[in-house]
């Protein structure tokens, strides 16, 4: 199946929206705490250290830029993803309920993952309720820009939760 230009824009787009919402969020979060850049540098640490690179002789540039091109990959790749699910659910409108289920699963799984890590104190000063929040600026930002890129996908859920045809 080829993916068409425009879904793949709409998804680079929703992907790069949910991207800088979670960076506006962090950077509003670690400039309020006095610590600016703590959290990408934070994550980029952890990101390199997990992938078995070195971490030491480098500075926080060098871990908030290794985790900001990640952060926006991981984020772009979702946004595609999330358009190619919304574009196939046109030919088959009762895909729609699974996604939605999908989704709701997948952030509660979510949560509960970064619950269960910042009480290990696995995630260091990040807490869950700041990464849940960021999840949902995220959401919201590339859910509704796909939404109103396509218009159908809510009556399309309608009608697959309510049964009509």
């Amino acid at each position: 199946m080829a993916i068409q230009a425009k879904t793949l824009r709409d998804g680079i787009t929703a992907g790069l929206l949910g991207a800088a919402g979670v960076a506006v969020w962090f950077l509003a979060v670690d400039m309020i705490a006095g610590q600016p850049f703590s959290t990408p540098d934070f994550l980029g640490r952890a990101l390199l250290r997990g992938l078995g690179r070195g971490i030491e002789n480098h500075d926080l540039t060098y871990f908030v830029v290794a985790y900001t091109l990640f952060h926006i990959v991981a984020f772009v790749a979702l946004g595609c993803v999330a358009s190619v699910l919304i574009t196939a659910s046109r030919k088959a409108p009762q895909f729609t309920a699974g996604m939605a289920l999908f989704f709701a699963v997948f952030e509660v799984g979510f949560y509960f993952l970064t619950l269960m890590l910042s009480s290990g104190n696995v995630l260091g000063s990040l807490a869950w309720y700041q990464i849940g929040a960021a999840n949902l600026v995220a959401s919201a930002l590339m859910g509704g820009y796909l939404l109103k890129r396509h218009p159908e996908f809510a009556g399309n859920l309608t009608h697959a939760l309510d049964g009509s045809s």
